[in-house]
């Protein structure tokens, strides 16, 4: 393994909140002026329930599907852009690192064994705007990749290619590399890559997390860490083979 490959939202940064709750309005607004019938009003919550892992992007693609309706592509990248105003904007806000990342970041790059990557679905301005916030960007420098913004043709995960494009640019192969994740469409991505996937469950609460290991593991994660203080001991696990 020469390569460790980290999503942001709740793996780097405990942004997933921030960032519901930033879209949930717009989404509200999007279903009102195309006349769609919600049985009740979205919520940060219930987006998180649904969606996480995915971007804003491809929420609404599945939403067109569930609800049928259709937007332009005009409309859309309009959406796109306000949706990353408003998280961008909570997140310089009140944005945190998630509990002790910072360590484990510190000692990788001192260390230098490993090179480091932060590989996300969510667009390339949140995630260089939630590394810089907490002052993670020294740790990344250019390879910051964004299945919204640096793939020709944008995309979410569970698509792989994000995965696939960040290990291009940085001429590795799936077998050298290790990704984090934290859900399950970002496992699936990982995974379907050929990427060995930890999963991580630190941000869940308590009673989801038995859940949320389940599920992860399902998506194909190797090893599950419940802190970051276990990164250690996972990675030597993936290292041995040992899972």
């Amino acid at each position: 393994i020469t390569t460790i490959l980290l999503d942001c939202d709740n793996t780097l940064v405990l942004s997933e909140t921030l960032a519901f709750e930033g879209c949930a309005d717009l989404i509200n607004e999007i279903a009102a002026s195309k006349s769609v019938p919600l049985n009740e009003p979205f919520t940060g919550p219930t987006l998180i329930n649904e969606f996480v892992g995915q971007n804003f992007r491809g929420m609404m693609v599945s939403l067109q599907k569930r609800y049928g309706f259709t937007m332009t592509e005009d409309e859309l990248e309009s959406y796109v852009r306000r949706e990353e105003d408003v998280v961008i904007a909570k997140i310089q806000e009140k944005l945190a690192p998630c509990e002790n990342v910072t360590e484990v970041l510190e000692k990788l790059a001192k260390d230098g064994q490993y090179r480091l990557a932060v590989v996300s679905s969510s667009a390339l301005r949140r995630v260089k705007a939630s590394v810089e916030r907490v002052s993670q960007d020294k740790y990344f420098g250019e390879h910051v990749y964004s299945a919204a913004t640096s793939l020709e043709k944008p995309t979410s995960k569970p698509d792989p290619a994000i995965y696939l494009h960040a290990m291009k640019q940085m001429g590795v192969k799936p077998e050298e590399c290790v990704a984090v994740e934290d859900s399950k469409s970002g496992t699936l991505s990982g995974t379907r890559a050929g990427i060995k996937v930890i999963g991580y469950v630190g941000p869940y609460p308590e009673d989801e997390k038995a859940v949320m290991e389940k599920t992860l593991k399902d998506a194909g994660a190797k090893v599950i860490m419940n802190d970051w203080k276990e990164f250690w001991t996972v990675l030597d696990q993936l290292q041995e083979g040992d899972y």
